[in-house]
């Protein structure tokens, strides 16, 4: 017959009496026991009894089933990923040890987990004032942007649905030429010279859209899109952006403008035919560019809205540099931790991009916590189109969970717990790998050894480590 094991709930039954705003005393009239029995369950010194579990259950409205799964397997599994912090990295942790804490002393567990939670929070704080001060962050339209679109996981499901009728009515016509046309709108492709330091321009007077002849065919593509959702697509992205409230003038144009982008590219790619293509090519890239005559970029980008309902893709990160590190593009639907302020990390593939023009470079990540990443980049090139055009070479990368790598064509077939990992950090400032030779700066918070009698491997050698 199998052993009944005791039940321990002592952070749960502490959280829950917190919720209801009791005092021990308080708890205990209700549960007809002693202040001093409910102390010793808290702390987990007396196991809950299946009478008690039905008390707690009848006094407070709860399901005694929620009740009675165990936090201690819980906590235990947060204090290991607590403790995988570098910063730990001397101290031999064993797992039984660990265990035995979170199980017998929730109080200290708790109390670790708090601390560890608030040091990280300043780590990040002290960092970003480090490159900015204390309210640029605030005040900042390009990451008041930013904060718009991830607090909405980049996903517009009115443009979507809008943008899916009119792709509709456009491949009815004929595509977007014709479509135009019907709209009393022409169409002329031109010298980059007539448009006078433009791409796309607008001749509201005769009715006209100019467009550079000097755009290759997904940049085209993606013009007329835009024109279109700039004006068919006004109201939609108009009611999007009233959801938002801005600091200033140019962070509001900056939220419209990133919200023309995806109505641009929805047109593109409809969200259901693209998420359909998407699952039957295993999220491949280069063939989707082909399939929706759209650039890598464009692409890559779209990869991050995929958030309707029942429709669901990959959470990605995505995020844009160039040669110098500096961020263009970021968005976040994957909790990948990048720097905000300051360089990434340098043993992250998006930076030796660079180096292997055009070609998909893919690479396993872990965090210092442990997270685990998988990781898709690739150079992609802006401007240019004939001999005195200047072009930009930039950098894209998708970042994913690594447990959602399987699905994708690049990591078909790799077990990710198998996989060898490229141990980042978010930042070197917030970065705490003693043994990284890659490190430019130390970590906040840790004292440097001096250097007069020996020179590490490493940059620097850590007084406490």
């Amino acid at each position: 017959m199998a052993e009944t094991r005791p039940l321990y709930l002592g952070p749960r039954l502490r959280r829950l009496r917190r919720e209801l705003g009791l005092t021990q005393q308080a708890m205990a009239g209700d549960l007809e026991i002693s202040p001093s029995y409910v102390a010793l369950l808290e702390r987990n010194q007396r196991p809950v009894t299946a009478d008690l579990l039905l008390r707690l259950a009848r006094s407070y409205g709860l399901d005694i089933t929620d009740l009675a799964s165990e936090d201690g397997a819980d906590y235990a599994r947060r204090i290991e990923d607590v403790l995988r912090d570098p910063i730990f990295a001397d101290i031999d942790l064993p797992s039984l040890e660990v265990a035995d804490l979170a199980m017998s002393f929730p109080g200290v567990s708790e109390a670790l987990l708090r601390l560890h939670g608030a040091y990280t929070r300043e780590q990040q704080a002290l960092a970003e004032q480090r490159f900015a001060g204390s309210d640029a962050e605030e005040t900042d339209p390009v990451s008041e942007a930013q904060r718009f679109l991830a607090a909405r996981h980049n996903h517009f499901p009115d443009l979507d649905a809008r943008a899916e009728e009119l792709a509709a009515e456009i491949a009815a016509e004929g595509g977007s030429r014709p479509w135009l046309a019907k709209k009393g709108v022409r169409v002329r492709f031109v010298p980059p010279d007539v448009l006078v330091d433009s791409v796309r321009r607008f001749d509201r007077h005769n009715q006209q859209l100019l467009i550079a002849d000097t755009l290759d065919a997904a940049s085209r593509h993606y013009q007329l899109a835009a024109h279109i959702a700039y004006t068919a697509m006004r109201s939609a992205i108009a009611q999007a952006a009233r959801a938002g409230t801005f600091a200033s003038r140019t962070a509001e144009t900056l939220v419209r403008r990133a919200l023309a982008g995806y109505g641009a590219a929805a047109l593109i790619m409809p969200y259901a035919r693209f998420a359909r293509a998407v699952g039957e090519r295993h999220y491949d890239i280069e063939a989707l560019s082909r399939l929706f005559g759209a650039s890598f970029e464009q692409v890559a980008h779209r990869l991050t809205t995929l958030h309707r309902p029942g429709e669901e893709g990959v959470p990605f990160f995505f995020i844009r540099i160039d040669e110098a590190g500096n961020v263009s593009k970021r968005l976040d639907g994957a909790g990948f931790p990048f720097a905000a302020h300051g360089g990434g990390c340098p043993l992250w593939s998006v930076h030796q991009a660079f180096r292997r023009p055009g070609e998909i470079i893919t690479q396993w990540l872990e965090l210092p916590d442990g997270q685990r990443f998988f990781s898709i980049a690739r150079t992609v090139c802006a401007g240019g189109g004939s001999h005195d055009r200047p072009r930009v070479l930039r950098a894209v990368a998708l970042a994913c969970g690594a447990r959602e790598a399987g699905r994708l064509v690049y990591a078909q077939g790799v077990d990710p717990a198998q996989a060898v990992a490229t141990r980042v950090g978010v930042t070197c400032r917030l970065c705490n790998r003693p043994e990284c030779t890659a490190r430019s700066a130390p970590p906040i918070g840790r004292e440097i050894v001096s250097d007069e009698y020996r020179r590490t491997v490493q940059p620097f050698a850590f007084a406490d480590s």
